[in-house]
């Protein structure tokens, strides 16, 4: 047994069985690892041990790769339809595991209640039910001219995500898969894998078919490694670090195999003169402060005219000091902790960082928020002072940290938004729509919000550059899992 800290649902066997876990999902069965290694999976809010998962290795890995092709010419030869009816019982089975959903993920990654049920649970169930409803309208199948073009599902599908959204990053990814008629291999991320256990559980009882989804939870170097570079996997969708993003590509390249990559981002919300100021800095404040920072969308880089810029941090400080810090299971906090110690050192080592290069901090700061001795908490923190190719500016800190920095024009403007090797998400501010639009135009990245404009979980989600390739979400995400054929009649 663990040294650290032990919890009551895991002691006593009876009150959350489903947190302590040890067995992989292949070919329509649980069956325990190779090896028969467990890891533990820690709540990083109290930073005791909750439960444990698999630790998968390759030879668990070839038996999902395996079980996924023998399932896949049935499963793609379903009519769509059919297909679709077993993947609506996996929603209505999600549905009445809701609360469960929730309780998960606020222990698992430590997010604050209201964020686990909206952002998490609520979020990834709008992304699956918008794939059903895309499915139903997408053609299948077309004439052009003398051709008939077919749309067939890829084949085999690694899903790899990442442990910031652990529900709805999965969602995200295997509801397009299943939906295009490829099966599925997933390999959640080792910090957050008892939500996908719940998903699995649920997906199980919806009756698929046996080795359409497959459930590999361990470690990235082992178990990601094995399914980028396997042979007999058609298609990769990874979320994650850049640099990872990259070694999976390279692994990939070997088979040529189709690869999505959502990587990371250092998205700009820009407030263009004459835009209401009070209700952009406060919007784009809680963007960047959403899970914590933990969110690859953030808007971690405010640019604000010049003359508004003593107002706006005089804005920025006030919003981030109302965000209440703490246990993430009370209704009224709004950040729980980062997801590890780990993360927790590499958000302070920015900040550190970036005071040492001269950069003056608003609000927030390195130390640990107060009466928090445990748990691995960051405050609010809004920075500013800052050079347009420093540190904090270019590079993802993922954590509660914002940038605040001056401009002299528009141009100045879509030069600074532009100004990074990322491109994934954004906003834009203006006294009007069509001001903001025209600036939206611009940045180079894949997603923008229009004056506060609400996340459309059936549009296309995706990055320019080091962001990342390919398209998630809607009708663009079940593309992402489909072959083109064309017979020539």
């Amino acid at each position: 047994m663990s040294t650290r800290q032990q919890d009551a649902r895991v002691i006593d066997g009876n009150r959350r069985p489903e947190w302590a876990r040890s067995a992989v999902y292949v070919d329509g069965g649980w069956r325990e690892t190779a090896a028969g290694r467990t890891v533990e999976v820690e709540n990083p809010a109290t930073e005791a041990v909750i439960g444990t998962a698999a630790d998968a290795g390759v030879a668990d890995t070839e038996a999902a790769v395996s079980a996924a092709a023998a399932a896949f010419p049935s499963w793609s030869a379903l009519p769509p339809p059919e297909r679709l009816a077993v993947l609506e019982r996996v929603y209505t089975g999600l549905e009445r595991r809701r609360d469960l959903l929730v309780e998960t993920t606020i222990a698992e990654i430590g997010a604050p209640l209201r964020v686990a049920r909206e952002a998490h649970v609520d979020t990834g169930m709008a992304v699956l039910r918008a794939y059903l409803d895309a499915a139903e309208e997408l053609a299948w199948q077309e004439r052009v001219g003398n051709s008939l073009v077919l749309r067939e599902g890829i084949g085999v599908a690694a899903c790899i995500t990442p442990w910031n959204y652990p529900f709805y990053q999965v969602l995200a990814k295997i509801g397009g898969a299943l939906v295009a008629g490829a099966t599925v291999v997933l390999k959640p991320a080792e910090l957050t894998p008892l939500s996908a256990y719940l998903l699995t559980d649920t997906i199980d009882e919806a009756g698929i078919p046996a080795g359409v989804f497959n459930l590999i939870p361990g470690p990235g170097r082992v178990v990601g490694e094995a399914l980028a570079g396997h042979p007999a996997v058609d298609a990769v969708s990874f979320t994650g670090s850049t640099r990872v993003g990259a070694r999976v590509a390279a692994l990939a390249a070997a088979s040529i195999k189709r690869v999505s990559l959502e990587l990371g981002g250092k998205s700009a919300s820009v407030i263009l003169p004459g835009a209401d100021l009070e209700p952009a800095v406060r919007a784009s404040v809680e963007a960047a402060m959403l899970n914590s920072g933990q969110t690859c969308t953030a808007w971690t880089r405010l640019l604000v005219p010049r003359a508004d810029l003593e107002t706006a941090l005089r804005l920025a400080a006030a919003r981030a000091d109302t965000l209440v810090v703490g246990d993430p299971t009370r209704p009224e906090t709004d950040l729980g902790p980062v997801a590890s110690p780990a993360q927790r050192h590499t958000v302070t080592g920015f900040i550190e960082r970036a005071v040492a290069d001269g950069a003056r901090i608003v609000t927030g700061g390195t130390e640990r928020p107060a009466g928090l001795a445990r748990g691995h908490y960051v405050r609010p923190t809004i920075v500013t002072d800052v050079a347009p190719d420093a540190e904090i500016v270019q590079e993802e800190v993922f954590g509660p940290v914002l940038t605040v920095q001056p401009y002299d024009s528009i141009e100045e403007a879509v030069a600074l938004a532009n100004g990074t090797p990322y491109g994934l998400a954004g906003a834009v501010w203006g006294p009007d729509q069509g001001a903001a639009v025209a600036v939206a135009r611009r940045l180079r990245t894949g997603q923008v919000d229009i004056n506060g404009g609400a996340f459309n979980p059936a549009a296309p989600f995706g990055g320019y550059g080091r962001s990342g390739n390919g398209r998630e979400l809607g009708r663009w995400g079940i593309e992402e899992f489909l072959e083109t054929k064309a017979l020539q009649l």
